[in-house]
């Protein structure tokens, strides 16, 4: 059976769990060969990257810190040296820093800006040397850009609204090549770092219109969407899929 990603290859960074785990394999469900970054969770990785061979595709996985611009760099060049190209880049890999504003260090802020800013960035540099026509760049950004509704948010919120500056500048850097750049703010999604059933989560859920967290295959259809040629106009655009939590 003929699928919209047939013939791609894609890198997803911190793909080895929860949301970057379900967009990891929703690309390789839609015909996609999918390499994978992670930091600790080798276990978990190199379980998904069976899913994704079950799924008749190839995949690869890689131990990189996004906070390290030449491991990001090593991961870009690799998947397109060892899966034959490169057409689709996530940005998914995050950390997630909650203090009030005089409890974050140096150390933790310059490693939040490093990962969620920086490393996007990095990424998104190396892989334009390999996109050709029809590439795509889609981050992960986060609600918390567009509403923060806790104190001690201030510096994720930043980190993820920067990214949407990067999705704009680079929608018009690539566009002439083809290469389409978007950015997915998902809303509270359940994934072990932030359950469904957590002890917060039911007001974080009363946040959004729906009342209810979303799955991991939420976001990752929307990003296999941005991802398929059927998406090849869309650029330079920032979607909220929060369950209506910024409206």
């Amino acid at each position: 059976m003929t699928t919209t990603l047939d013939g791609k290859v894609a890198l997803v960074t911190g793909g080895a769990r929860g949301i970057g785990a379900g967009i990891a394999l929703r690309l390789a469900t839609d015909g996609a060969d999918v390499a994978i970054t992670y930091l600790r969770s080798a276990d978990r990785a190199a379980a998904v990257v069976k899913e994704i061979e079950a799924l008749g595709r190839r995949a690869l996985a890689f131990p990189a810190d996004s906070a390290e611009p030449d491991a990001l760099r090593e991961a870009v060049d690799r998947t397109a040296a060892e899966l034959g190209r490169l057409d689709i880049l996530v940005n998914n890999a995050a950390v997630f820093p909650v203090g009030a504003l005089d409890e974050v260090d140096a150390d933790e802020r310059d490693r939040t800006i490093a990962v969620n800013v920086r490393g996007p960035y990095v990424a998104a540099q190396a892989a334009a040397r390999h996109l050709g026509d029809g590439g795509r760049i889609i981050s992960i950004g986060s609600n918390v850009g567009e509403r923060a509704v806790f104190p001690g948010l201030a510096l994720y919120a930043m980190s993820k609204t920067a990214l949407a500056g990067l999705t704009r500048g680079l929608a018009r850097e690539l566009g002439p090549r083809g290469i389409t750049v978007n950015l997915v703010n998902p809303g509270p999604t359940d994934t072990d770092a932030n359950p469904a059933h957590g002890p917060n989560a039911g007001a974080v859920a009363g946040f959004t219109a729906l009342g209810r967290y979303a799955r991991p295959a939420d976001i990752a259809a929307t990003v296999a969407h941005l991802a398929a040629p059927e998406a090849a106009y869309v650029t330079g655009a920032v979607v909220n899929v929060d369950g209506g939590f910024t409206s």
